[in-house]
Order: structure tokens, then sequence, then C-alpha cells
């Protein structure tokens, strides 16, 4: 069972946003002293409580920090960007960390309705995706019209985090499919992995791949896991009624707010969505998803204001998983 992380560079009260994007190297660097597989960043544009809004930029910074392990977006918003854009900025990656670099793609626009007009782009169906994933790819491997540059470049891999119907166009492509959320938990999701093993049309010799994308925190008891959990479950949860993305807050600030109803019962939900307990807690939950989703690797998305409680996490999900 392989390992990795994704780090969406979450900005903390009381300290600057900008900090976030050291924060994300450092935890890069200690990812690889652990022995994870990837260390994968996220694009979010204008949202108050993530700093990372070019991916490849991080990556860069965090290859320069780095030896080995593998560095990748979960994902490049394609709504956001031209294919030849994107297919550069990774073989530039590629060419400066040889063998290191993943490629994730996904479909969301931006977080409100501004976002999505200064990005220029206020929708995107599926058919626009897959279309522009086949030119991401045909940059990528020199089948294009143009040749995207720098040429002679290996193509990193290409994963499409499979929200919706994700996972049909991860099939019909012939790439690896990264799931998460509450597909985890649905009762179809079996059959929806049958269906995109079933459907799999392979290109160039892939073959059918699952990463399991999990909110995943540990500590010693259940409820101090839960509370990990918390930051980031309230600020989505406020984000339903402000409209604002913010940042991580302390655990006992959060306590203090005055919580409507449906701002409980979105706490209540997230906490309980969340893969987080104990050591024994967390091992179960992950052997359920594996079993049920097939899923080869397990992309850790865990965060929480605390960073020396993110990363004690981090450090007992390396060895439960090793």
């Amino acid at each position: 069972m392989r390992l990795s992380l994704l780090d969406r560079s979450r900005t903390r009260h009381g300290l600057p946003q900008a900090a976030a994007l050291p924060q994300s190297v450092d935890r890069a660097i200690w990812a690889e002293q652990a022995g994870y597989h990837r260390f994968w960043v996220a694009e979010h544009h204008a949202v108050p409580g993530i700093a990372s809004g070019g991916p490849a930029v991080l990556l860069a910074a965090v290859g320069a920090r780095t030896d080995a392990i593998r560095l990748g977006s979960g994902g490049v918003m394609l709504p956001s960007h031209r294919p030849l854009v994107v297919a550069e900025q990774f073989l530039m990656l590629e060419a400066l960390h040889p063998g290191r670099v993943d490629l994730g793609v996904g479909r969301s626009l931006g977080f409100t309705e501004p976002v999505r007009r200064a990005l220029g782009r206020l929708e995107a169906s599926p058919e626009e995706f897959a279309q522009e994933i086949t030119e991401v790819r045909a940059h990528l491997e020199g089948s294009a019209s143009v040749t995207a540059q720098p040429g002679g470049t290996d193509a990193p891999p290409l994963f499409v985090l499979a929200t919706g119907t994700g996972l049909q166009t991860a099939a019909a492509l012939g790439l690896p499919a990264v799931i998460g959320g509450p597909i985890l938990d649905a009762d179809e999701l079996p059959e929806l992995m049958a269906r995109y093993r079933r459907d799999f049309r392979p290109h160039r010799g892939s073959a059918p791949e699952v990463i399991a994308s999990v909110d995943a925190l540990i500590a010693d008891t259940d409820q101090e896991a839960r509370d990990l959990a918390l930051p980031e479950v309230w600020a989505m949860a406020r984000s339903r009624t402000t409209g604002v993305f913010e940042q991580l807050e302390p655990v006992e600030r959060i306590r203090r707010e005055d919580w409507s109803e449906k701002e409980t019962r979105r706490v209540e939900k997230g906490v309980a969505a969340a893969v987080a307990g104990t050591v024994d807690t967390v091992r179960r939950r992950i052997e359920q998803i594996v079993e049920r989703s097939g899923a080869a690797e397990i992309l850790s998305t865990g965060s929480t204001y605390d960073r020396e409680a993110l990363a004690d996490s981090d450090r007992r999900l390396a060895e439960l998983l090793r």
C-alpha cells in the first residue's frame, strides 16, 4: 500500500498568509524522510484559506528542497488554463526533476462566481473536460500540432480527480483515478469501481489504477483526533454561510463561536466523514475503504491548525501503512 500526502497550503489564524507556502515545503521535506510516495499540492484562486494558486510554482520550490519523493498536483484545474500552458509547465518540472513529476487534473471552477469570472470560465462540461485532458496529453506526448517545450522530455503521468463524472472520463481516457469525499462512503462505490475497471480503455499500455483521497488524522484518542479535524470542517461549514473559505482557526477559538443549527449539523457531518481517530480506528477505516474501492494508494489530505499535531499525525500514519 503506497502512502502519499496532499498539502493545500492552508493559511492559519494569527500568521501571514504567505507563511503557508514555506510550511508546505517543510512538510514535503519531512514527508520524503518519512517515506511518503508522493507530495501533491493544490490549486485554489482568491481563497483566503489557501495560499497555493499556482501548483507548478510551488512544486518547483518543493523539488529544489527534496531528492526522491514524487511531486504532483491535486490538481491543476483545467477550466482555468490552456492545455499547452499546463503541458509546458509540467514538462519544465519534469526536466528539472526527472522521473518525479505527476500531473493531476480536475474540473472544478472558481470558488465563487466573481472568481470564476476573473478566471474567464463560468462552466465546464464533462465533455469539455475530457477534450482538454486529451489536448494536454497530446502536448505532453509530442503528438499535438505544435510542440510543447522543452522537447525531448518524458511525459509526466496524468491522473484524473474523479468527482462526479470524473470516473467515466478517467476510464474512457485510460487514466488513473483519484477518488475521495462522499464517494468513498457511497453504497454504490464497489459498483462504480467495477464500472471504471470494466470501461477502462488502455492508453499506451495503461491499466486501471485507483488512489483513495482521505482526510486522515491520528491522535491518542478518537476525540482528540476529531478535534484535529474540526478546524478544516469548521472552515467549510462557515463557507456555506459566508461564501468565504477562511483560514484555519485554533479549536478553542472555534468552540467559542456561536454556531447556528445548520453549522452544527454541517460540522457533525464533516467530522464524522473524516478518517480521524486512534491508530486502530484509522487502520480499520482505511482497510474498509481499500476493500470497497480496490485502491492501491492512500492520499492523505488531512489538515489542522496545530502544525505539531499535524506532523505527529503524519508520522503515525506513515508508520501505520509502512
